[in-house]
């Protein structure tokens, strides 16, 4: 069985629709007046929040070198699979007490969730997440970003632990003794 509702029959002013135009016209004119809220985006940026995790990056101690030692738990704990990292061998005298750094590094931005969680894994703090959040390109190919890309954009940061200069005390007083 159907359910008929009445409806309430409209006055004069309903019918006219007039408090209905007012309305619409005063929203349009608070709009015209009230201040701009516009940003111009290229120019002018919105204020980046405490905790923001923007672009992966790789970066450097304070002295220029890699601190990523191609352990690859980046790599395996990043759940998209963005990163992929083919370790290569270490001949270097400064880094005599690491066995590899990356030959390559490659962070797919298409397909990085911004989770931080190759940051959080990162043992020497070699992989950091900046306030950087305007990625763009043309191509896929573009938008990996290679070892090079990483340490252009993550730059050198203060080294915490001063693991190298630790490293050389250590043998020095080893070999002194």
């Amino acid at each position: 069985m159907a359910i008929i509702l009445k409806r309430k029959p409209l006055n004069l002013l309903e019918k006219l629709y007039l408090p209905q135009i007012v309305a619409g016209l005063s929203t349009t004119l608070k709009h015209m007046v009230a201040p701009k809220e516009t940003m111009e985006y290229p120019e002018e940026r919105p204020p980046i929040p405490k905790g923001y995790r923007g672009v992966p990056t790789l970066v450097k101690d304070p002295e220029g070198r890699e601190k990523c030692v191609s352990c690859q738990l980046c790599e395996f704990v990043c759940p998209p699979k963005a990163i992929r990292i083919i370790p290569g061998e270490i001949q270097d005298e400064e880094h005599a007490n690491v066995e590899k750094a990356p030959k390559e590094f490659d962070i797919d931005m298409l397909r990085c969730i911004y989770c931080g969680m190759c940051e959080e894994v990162c043992p020497e703090e070699a992989i950091w997440l900046q306030n950087q959040y305007s990625m763009s390109g043309y191509s896929r190919e573009e938008m990996v970003n290679n070892k090079e890309k990483l340490y252009e954009l993550g730059g050198t940061l203060p080294d915490q632990h001063f693991k190298w200069k630790k490293k050389k005390e250590a043998e020095a007083a080893g070999n002194a003794h």
